[in-house]
């Protein structure tokens, strides 16, 4: 959804610009490109690893763009250090990227066998393996049910802590068999949607504490925006697209921002044909009062 990005955040030359999920730099090449000659960029991400594909992606454009090994929820430290204001534009695209989801080696993906680990950044936290084998049922249950939306909760949870009892999880494969073996023949598939796909969804946001960061920067967003400054948010599942949607209604009632887009934006037909994974995207937009 680059053209809507960019269209979204009014991107403008000699105006400054925030992508707080940089990844390997999509997006960021985008506004830059679209903000030319002299738009800066400011490109945060926790995951050192894609940070060095999109410092490679963003060569060109030298000195108008800066990167940090930082979380979105940083931002205010940025703009402390650096006795800014506030910015022109965010934007987050609280999705995952290629690179973690194929080359990462950290588990993100139940297609391949990996270690359990499921952090943006490798360095900091606990990984998802320590959580399946040290929480106790009750939290796991917790965990697959609010974050992953799971209605098989209890029963997987029951599955994990037997399975652990065994031998400790370490691996994707460790987990998919166990959860397929909890569910039995009739529950390995529903629909399109692969048993696995709502618990390792619960996994990664418990391990990056994602909801968390999410609502902390909903409420600082607006004192980081200068006036008629955007903010554009791409969502993945509705427990992230339902935050967004009711803090920007809050600040329209507040006069606070205005939403720009009632309905959220969403990828066109050929868009997914393209990238499959952004099938669930939803985009939403909002301009902070003058």
């Amino acid at each position: 959804m680059v053209a809507e990005v960019l269209v979204g955040l009014n991107c403008r030359p000699g105006r400054l610009y925030v992508d707080g999920t940089v990844g390997e730099g999509g997006h960021a090449a985008a506004i830059l490109d679209r903000s030319t000659p002299d738009g800066e960029l400011w490109g945060l991400d926790q995951d050192p690893a894609v940070l060095q594909t999109a410092t490679a992606r963003l060569a060109h454009h030298t000195s108008r763009f800066h990167l940090y090994n930082y979380s979105y929820t940083q931002l205010g430290e940025i703009l402390e250090e650096k006795g800014a204001p506030g910015v022109d534009g965010i934007l987050l695209d609280l999705g995952l990227s290629s690179h973690q989801l194929h080359q990462s080696h950290r588990g993100f993906s139940f297609l391949g066998d990996e270690p359990l680990d499921m952090r943006f950044n490798p360095q900091e936290g606990v990984t998802a393996a320590h959580l399946l084998n040290t929480w106790p049922p009750e939290g796991l249950e917790r965990i697959f049910k609010e974050y992953g939306e799971e209605p098989r909760s209890r029963k997987l949870a029951r599955g994990v802590v037997e399975a652990r009892r065994r031998a400790p999880f370490r691996t994707t494969q460790d987990l998919v068999r166990v959860m397929s073996q909890a569910l039995g023949p009739g529950g390995r598939r529903r629909g399109r949607l692969h048993p696995a796909t709502r618990v390792f969804q619960a996994l990664r946001i418990a391990v990056n504490q994602e909801l968390d960061q999410l609502d902390f920067f909903l409420s600082q967003a607006p004192a980081w925006l200068l006036p008629e400054g955007r903010l554009a948010i791409i969502s993945y599942h509705s427990l992230e697209d339902r935050r967004v949607k009711q803090r920007l209604a809050a600040w329209e009632q507040a006069g606070v921002m205005r939403r720009l887009t009632r309905k959220p934006l969403t990828p066109t037909t050929a868009e997914v044909a393209r990238n499959p994974r952004a099938r669930s995207a939803k985009l939403r937009i909002a301009e902070k009062f003058s």
